[in-house]
């Protein structure tokens, strides 16, 4: 598989732009990308249930895509909350590079992609949506929730697309014991054997 190690912070091979076509928020798309990372040929399964099921993001504040690969969902949350600030994560440096790249072919300014470590730890995110990297393993996948989750600014909500046969039941059951009480977990809904779920921080 060709991005079979997407999550590696330098991935192997050459780093050579490919041109990409996609659909992004109703609207054809020309953006680039590259091997060595996430789905580098199009929108993944997974990623295209989240895009199309959950509600429009926060219209402005802070908004965070975590794992962004070449950019599809910060791309898309970027261009559907143009007042927003949307921060895309993502360990794979190439993948870092192409979203922030192909936000500027699209024109977009409020878009800002980096490594998890560049973030400002007191940022709060209004909304997060992610199709999280559910084959790091179970370990890391929990560190990595465990970092950003807490983040959600109060009223906020976390939307979460994981496929059934990869454990969306038993993250969504860690998930709820994990947080504390201010934290709900909700499965939203199931599609083409994905499930959505949803972690509403309460408002102040």
């Amino acid at each position: 598989m060709e991005s079979a190690h997407y999550f590696s912070a330098q991935p192997a091979g050459p780093f050579t732009r490919k041109p990409l076509t996609v659909d992004l928020a109703g609207e054809t798309r020309r953006l680039q990308t590259s091997s060595g990372i996430f789905s580098p040929d199009g929108i993944d399964k997974g990623t295209a249930v989240l895009l199309a099921d959950v509600p429009a993001p926060s219209p402005q504040g802070n908004l965070l895509d975590i794992g962004c690969g070449w950019g599809p969902i910060a791309l898309t949350m970027a261009l559907r909350a143009p007042h927003a600030q949307v921060y895309a994560v993502d360990v794979n440096e190439r993948c870092v590079t192409l979203t922030n790249e192909n936000a500027g072919l699209l024109g977009l300014n409020n878009v800002t992609a980096s490594t998890p470590d560049a973030v400002d730890p007191e940022l709060r995110f209004d909304t997060i949506w992610s199709n999280p990297p559910i084959r790091i393993g179970k370990d890391e996948l929990h560190a990595l929730l465990r970092l950003w989750i807490p983040r959600l600014a109060p009223g906020g909500s976390a939307w979460l697309v994981v496929q059934k046969n990869l454990g969306s039941d038993s993250l969504q059951r860690w998930l709820s014991a994990e947080l504390d009480s201010s934290f709900s977990v909700t499965r939203e809904s199931t599609s083409k054997s994905f499930r959505i779920l949803r972690i509403r921080k309460a408002s102040r």
